[in-house]
């Protein structure tokens, strides 16, 4: 199967720094690729150089076979209505009901009918367990019950690629959970792609059909989760047992 998203040797600099140093993945139909990395290593900025946020410095971003960096900006924004974003803290408008938070990117992007957008919003909400929801505002919503809503607007686009940014970060186990099968189920039901960054491991295993680890700009292993747990790579073994031995740690290099 041909890839939906493909990084070719992308390099990203700000200045003196190197955030991206040569990166090269591909993600088809029906993935869902985890990436694992440090906290400020790069994970959040692949998101935003795949939704046309930022530009590589060198190398190509390409989604369904457009080179992204190369569109202008009505193109460009045509091709993020087929990208859904699940932000790690929801991102909800806080004044908007939540209805009004999904309607809106129908609304704005589209010419539906406000009856199909109500039946839209219907269908979304019981996928994700929220229904009977329409009316509360995001501050009336427990953390859990937010990243559901976040989910349901991400998906009421019916996009091809999903992206998740810590999509579990400060729930306890059991709502991370529910959220894990809420994306698992999801991704199977509309066979979409999806791209999930995360440090959370239980998640990381749970959602992956296949893992990334990024360790100073670069992708040192790309393999499916069974092959990560079993890794002789010690960056990829310390991260994933969270052990304080190993080399990862200030002022070390990567093997």
């Amino acid at each position: 199967m041909s890839a939906l998203v493909e990084l070719e040797d992308v390099v990203l600099r700000f200045g003196p720094k190197t955030v991206l140093d040569g990166v090269s993945l591909q993600v088809s139909p029906g993935e869902r690729l985890v990436v694992m990395g440090q906290s400020g290593g790069g994970k959040s900025t692949l998101l935003r150089l795949i939704l046309g946020i930022l530009k590589p410095t060198s190398g190509r971003v390409i989604f369904d076979g457009t080179e992204i960096s190369r569109l202008p900006r009505r193109q460009l924004n045509e091709m993020r209505q087929r990208i859904g974003m699940v932000y790690q803290y929801s991102a909800l408008i806080s004044s908007l009901t939540v209805r009004e938070n999904l309607a809106l990117p129908l609304e704005e992007l589209t010419d539906t009918p406000a009856d199909e957008i109500d039946e839209k919003i219907r269908s979304m909400l019981t996928a994700v367990d929220m229904e009977g929801s329409e009316d509360k505002l995001p501050a009336e919503l427990s953390g859990g019950m937010r990243k559901r809503i976040g989910l349901a607007r991400a998906l009421v686009m019916q996009p091809e690629l999903m992206l998740y940014d810590e999509p579990s970060a400060g729930l306890d186990p059991v709502v991370s959970s529910v959220i894990d099968e809420l994306i698992i189920r999801t991704s199977e039901e509309n066979q979409s792609a999806g791209i999930i960054v995360t440090h959370e491991m239980d998640s990381a295993f749970r959602i992956g059909t296949r893992m990334a680890m990024l360790y100073q700009g670069r992708i040192i292993a790309d393999d499916v989760p069974e092959k990560f747990r079993q890794s002789t790579n010690p960056v990829v073994a310390q991260f994933v047992s969270g052990s304080t031995e190993g080399p990862i740690g200030e002022g070390r290099t990567a093997p």
